[in-house]
Parts: structure tokens; sequence; C-alpha cells
């Protein structure tokens, strides 16, 4: 299963709104069908917009080479403004584009531009998918050969270009011959825990157990779990993380009970540009994704709602971010800074 790939000039995508129920594929040409569909969660996940992002603005080339426009590189930066209006607070939305845009200083032809933009796009792509690879193997370590893991939201393969971050590791655990079983936060409002992590686990296999937000405190109080393991949409040089919202609590939750707390993310993650949780920008959705379950309203429909997408775990309760690179430990600061100056 792809979640998202680039053939013959279009880009083809799995409508997650769709799942587990239906699994429905989009193929399209239109940059604008990929920009409707990181607003409407049909593409999703931090790693995975990044890629889709990409992919949209090759599409806009190719249609502004189509049209003949006489302002194809003001056209091009309009639209890559359009796409990073999507979704504020995914970080590598922003990472991708920034690649796109160093193509806007090009002297070469347009038709140069539009190949390289391509190519560069199917790069990113290619280079997730060996980051997720190599987070599965650096995270095992952490593993125990008998393990109850908890995780929150969707981390696998449907987030990613690749295996995933999170569930990267779970699956690789799994192969390399552990006896694990995963506990799974369903991740209100969206269920992206019980729709889509679920449905890749019973795909891969996994021995996996579908809870409720609210049962993880006292699945650790009865010392049913052994770890936790999330992703992660931004990190800042402190180690903030911003991560789907619910995933502070897991983060004080173990804690309190003892129990490692980690995140995995690609690299691409970590905002060396910010160090302050306040510099994150927190994306506040549609009210009607808290009062409605499944398009039928679950609340009075003129109640009032507060509906963050994502909070932050402070870097004192992170017990290890695991990239493709290595675990880093607490302080995080020293060592992420160096990837500004590589970047």
């Amino acid at each position: 299963m792809h979640a998202l790939e680039w053939q013959n000039n279009s880009v083809t995508f799995i409508d997650q709104t769709k799942l587990p129920e239906k699994e429905v594929y989009i193929t399209t040409t239109n940059y604008q069908v990929i920009i409707e569909a990181i607003k409407s969660l049909k593409i999703r996940g931090a790693p995975l917009i990044g890629i889709a992002a990409g992919y949209g603005v090759a599409l806009a080339c190719l249609e502004l080479l189509r049209n003949n426009s006489q302002t194809y590189l003001m056209d091009l930066k309009t639209i890559i403004d359009e796409f990073k209006n999507t979704r504020p607070t995914a970080v590598n939305l922003f990472w991708a584009l920034r690649r796109m845009e160093k193509f806007l200083n090009s002297q070469d032809t347009l038709e140069s531009i539009t190949e390289n933009i391509i190519k560069e796009a199917i790069q990113i792509h290619f280079e997730d998918k060996l980051m997720c690879d190599q987070i599965g193997k650096i995270g095992n370590q952490l593993i125990p050969e008998e393990a109850s893991i908890l995780t929150h939201c969707n981390t696998g393969s449907l987030a990613t270009g690749g295996e995933g971050t999170a569930l990267s590791i779970i699956k690789y655990a799994h192969k390399s011959g552990k006896k694990i079983n995963v506990f799974v936060d369903e991740t209100r409002p969206l269920m992206q825990g019980a729709r889509l992590t679920t449905w890749e686990l019973i795909q891969a296999g996994i021995k996996s157990t579908l809870i409720t937000d609210s049962t993880a405190a006292f699945l650790m109080q009865q010392k049913k779990v052994d770890l936790v393991v999330t992703g992660a949409d931004r990190i800042t040089v402190k180690g903030f993380a911003a991560n789907k919202i619910g995933t502070y609590n897991l983060a004080v939750l173990a804690n309190f009970h003892n129990l490692p707390f980690y995140i995995a993310v690609p690299s691409s993650s970590i905002d060396p540009e910010i160090s302050e949780p306040e510099q994150i920008i927190i994306e506040e959705r549609d009210p009607d994704e808290v009062r409605k379950i499944m398009d039928k309203y679950i609340s009075p429909q003129n109640v009032n709602v507060f509906n963050p997408s994502f909070d932050i775990t402070p870097p004192e309760l992170i017990n290890g971010i695991i990239t493709e690179e290595k675990i880093y430990r607490f302080p995080y600061q020293a060592e992420f800074l160096r990837l500004k100056s590589i970047r």
C-alpha cells in the first residue's frame, strides 16, 4: 500500500477520510486537488504532507508549461505560497517547499526548471522512505523482546513516504521476531488511531488493541504498558514537540508511571529556526470535527468548541527523540543547532 505515488506526471493518493470503510484512490494532474486534499486531511501526516506539497508544486509547473504562462516564476511563487497556507504546524511542509523555492532564482529554461522540480520532489519522497527505514532499525534497539507499546494517532505508511516513524519501529520489531502488542489510542476527534493505525497494524499482522484516549492512564496504572512511542509534526531546537492533541497527556502519564516516552521523527521534522513552544503555530480546526462523529452530531449543534489539532510536549518529558541518524537525548539544543548549519 502506497499512500501517495508519482506516476506519468500525475499524483495518485489514497483518500484517508474514507478509511477503513473504503479504500479509495484519487489520481490527479491538478495541483489544487492536492491543496484541497491536504486541507481536508485526505492527505495527512507531517512527512507525507511535505512529499505531497513537493509533488503538488511539480504538477503546478507542468500546468504552467501547458498553459504557456508568461509569468511562470511569479505564478509558481504564488502557488508555493498557497501550499504554505494549507496547514501551519507541520514543519515538513515548509521544509519541502523551501527545496522547491530554490529553483525560483534559476537562470535555466522553464522546461529545465520544471524537470528539476519534478526530480527534487521525487528525491524528497525517496529520502523520506530511507529515513523511515532507518528510524525503524534504530528505534528497534529500544524495544524489549516482549513489549506492550502504546501509540497515538497514525505514524505509519499513511503518514509518510515509507513504513512510518513510530509505526516503522513497531513494524521492524515485529519483523525481527519480538513479541509485541500495540495499544492504539482512538485519537479523538478524527479517530486516526481507530481508523488508520489499527487498519495498518492488521494489514501487517501485528497484534493490536484499540482503546479510548481516556483509557491510557488506567492501562499504565495496571502495568500493562512498557513504553510509549509517538511521532511529531514539529520539534524545536530545545526539544519542544508539537504532535496530535493528546500526546502531551501521554507524556505526563508516562512520566508519572516511570515509563519511557519516545518520539520518532525524520530529521526534517526538527525545526532549527525556532526554540520556544510559543513560536509553534497550533492549528485550530472546524468545531464540527468535535461535534460530529462520521457526519452525525453527537452534541448540540451550537455548543462552543475548542479544537486544537496539536499540543506541545516539553523536552524534559521525552526520554529520547528517534531519528534516522540516532537517538537524541535531553538536553537537545546543542545537537539540534548543528542541523541548522547542515541545512
